[in-house]
């Protein structure tokens, strides 16, 4: 190559021949071989930048890279020249340029194989920079300087190079050990990963089986947990039921124990029985009867706990009976014959507990001082006398009472207060009252109490006693206590003549009788009627009575008028006491018959005092003699005063009352 061989004649100038050209200003041609010069890589003696490792190993370093580069006039050429002593580039160029251009071609051509300049090279357009070729070459001749120029490595440099080589020979090396681990490393974990998904394709294969196992295992539980539970029994329910403590979770457990035992008698009968349903037989009656016994103990506990003195019933009924009315279902269902002797005890205490508390009632409700009215308080008796008594007959003064006004007494119907006299305000109540006083509040504690009592009752002992029972039980536990308060009712009534007193009681009664209806309470029908039975007869007998005093006073009239003047003088037109008490009685009982049918007895009897009283005011009348204006003057008050007693009530038998008293006070009213 004729690097070398310039390498070599670098120490004999004169004997160097000249080789191609180390620079050109021409454009850079890629390396393919087709250009007219030769390239770096076409150049035996020239090899890129990153080749000189391969100079350095040969012992030939006298070839070398050009050191230096430099831009001329903005261009990229680079320029590299190596100083020795042959011929003068300039006439080189000559040569290439003259006629001895061929022949200096075939001198190229023999040092270096080369390609042939065509035409197309010669076409090129070369960029100088605006020099000539002879000013190029010389401005690139006066440009190599010392630190581009070419000189021979000294022993020390080789060595140096040698060292710097073997330390980047051990680095390679490092590098390749390096290397070969990190595949060794990257094998390892290829296999590693190969093992962890054969591990994983196994668990996938273990969890399918596990989870197909489990369906069928679930299968098999739902199918086979009813019959186990059915053939066992939990310890832990055992010492339950005969050591725990009777509570909500002890019903619970007894509960169960009876759904175990009635699945068992059903298989039981099944001639098919299982050994372990005949083994589970013996225990369930063993539970069964420990449950009875508990169940009769806590019962007859709770019944002797009414029977204490000052207790209050109603909270050991909703606290210690209610709570556990199950107890009672199952004891009737296992143990009929107990539960009925229960039954029968609790109504015994019952009926003994609702006697006793009524009649210490009823005994401190006698001590409330009540108005006599008896015979002589009738519309016909014209000497009435005001007396009080109480209910117990003894004869005491009290104040005075109208027998015939209603006043404020209906404010027993209309109040909201539906609360009972308590025996402590009764025994200190220092008050005369009438007769519907007591009457009310014992009714009205007696219907609070066996409201109570039969909501109890069907709570308590259904469904395991029928309603039809639970109605008889009702009716034997209240006996005593409705006769005591049919026996009051009778002592009230015994021997007074209170017409609105007892339509009071009547209006009362049928309020409790609605009441009932209202709560679902049919068992206490039969007391209210009964004590209706009283009061209505009772109401006919007194309103009998004032008929016939009215019917007397008017027999008693003079069958004449009197024929002297001081007697007549002495007839005054003024409303008789008679029509007053009259008109004051009837608005009474049309005020507490505003809501009332026209067909109760009370308007029978009331029509027949009406034509009594119109009969008696006749037949005075007629005492006026021969002046027929005095006779209609006296009438027409009368008739008058009643419309207007009776002009505030209300009602279809009110309206009535008012029409046919404004007709005859209208007949009348010319005299006036």
């Amino acid at each position: 190559m004729w690097l070398d061989r310039l390498a070599g004649q670098s120490s004999s100038p004169s004997s160097s021949q000249p080789g191609s050209r180390a620079y050109s200003p021409a454009p850079r041609r890629t390396p393919s071989g087709l250009g007219p010069y030769i390239t770096s890589q076409q150049r035996p003696g020239v090899t890129p930048r990153s080749s000189s490792l391969s100079l350095a190993s040969t012992e030939s370093s006298a070839s070398s890279f050009l050191a230096s580069s430099r831009r001329a006039n903005g261009s990229t050429l680079k320029e590299s020249r190596t100083i020795y002593s042959g011929p003068d580039p300039v006439e080189i160029l000559e040569n290439l340029l003259g006629d001895e251009g061929q022949n200096a071609s075939t001198a190229t051509s023999r040092s270096a194989p080369a390609s042939s300049i065509s035409a197309e090279d010669l076409s090129l357009d070369f960029d100088f920079g605006g020099l000539s070729i002879r000013e190029l070459a010389l401005s690139e001749e006066s440009a190599v300087g010392g630190d581009g120029a070419y000189r021979p490595q000294a022993a020390e440099e080789y060595d140096r190079d040698k060292v710097r080589f073997e330390d980047l020979h051990r680095s390679i090396r490092a590098c390749d050990e390096v290397l070969s681990s990190v595949e060794t490393n990257l094998s390892s974990f290829r296999n590693d990963l190969a093992t962890v998904s054969a591990d994983i394709e196994t668990l996938q294969a273990r969890s399918t089986a596990l989870n197909i196992r489990l369906d069928n295992r679930k299968a098999v539980e739902k199918g086979l947990g009813p019959v186990v539970e059915e053939i066992s029994v939990s310890p832990t329910i055992v010492s339950k039921i005969a050591d725990g403590h009777i509570d909500e979770s002890w019903v619970r457990v007894v509960a169960e124990i009876d759904k175990r035992a009635t699945a068992q008698k059903k298989h039981a009968s099944n001639a098919q029985t299982t050994k372990g349903l005949q083994d589970l037989g013996p225990l369930l009656e063993k539970l069964v009867l420990k449950a009875i016994e508990r169940i009769r103990d806590f019962l007859v506990s709770q019944i002797k706990a009414l029977r204490s003195p000052h207790i209050n019933a109603q909270i050991i009924q909703n606290q210690n009976f209610l709570k556990f009315k199950d107890l009672y279902s199952f004891l009737h269902k296992h143990h009929s014959t107990l539960a009925d002797e229960i039954c029968q005890a609790y109504m015994n205490t019952m009926r003994w507990y609702y006697a006793n508390q009524f009649t210490r009632y009823e005994s401190a409700l006698k001590k409330i001082k009540v108005h006599s009215l008896d015979k002589t308080d009738v519309l016909g008796n014209e000497d009435t006398s005001r007396k009080g008594t109480v209910l117990s007959g003894s004869k005491i003064s009290g104040p005075p009472h109208d027998a015939f006004n209603i006043g404020r007494r209906i404010d027993l119907l209309r109040t909201h207060n539906q609360s009972a006299l308590s025996s402590y305000l009764a025994e200190e109540d220092q008050s005369t009252h009438y007769l519907e006083v007591p009457f009310r509040n014992f009714n009205l504690a007696l219907i609070d109490n066996a409201t109570t009592e039969y909501t109890f009752l069907a709570s308590f002992f259904s469904p395991a006693l029928s309603y039809s029972t639970i109605s008889r039980h009702f009716s034997y536990i209240f006996e005593p206590t409705f006769q005591l308060g049919q026996t009051m009712t009778k002592e009230l009534l015994a021997d007074t003549y209170d017409a609105l007193g007892v339509l009071l009681g009547i209006r009362l009664n049928q309020h409790f009788q609605f009441e009932l209806q209202r709560r679902k309470i049919p068992a206490a029908d039969g007391y209210l009627n009964g004590t209706a039975m009283l009061l209505w007869p009772r109401l006919q007998f007194i309103m009998n009575a004032h008929c016939d005093s009215v019917r007397a006073l008017t027999t008693a009239l003079p069958a004449r008028p009197p024929t002297s003047k001081a007697e007549q003088n002495k007839l005054s037109a003024a409303p008789h006491v008679c029509t007053q008490r009259f008109g004051q009685l009837l608005q009474g009982v049309l005020a507490l018959s505003a809501e009332a049918g026209d067909d109760e007895p009370v308007v029978t009897s009331l029509r027949r005092l009406r034509s009594e009283v119109e009969a008696f005011l006749t037949r005075y009348s007629a005492a006026f003699g021969p002046d027929k204006r005095k006779r209609e003057r006296f009438l027409y008050n009368n008739y008058s005063l009643i419309l207007t007693i009776v002009s505030d009530t209300h009602g279809k038998l009110a309206v009535e009352e008012q029409e046919h008293f404004e007709g005859l006070k209208t007949a009348f009213q010319e005299a006036a």
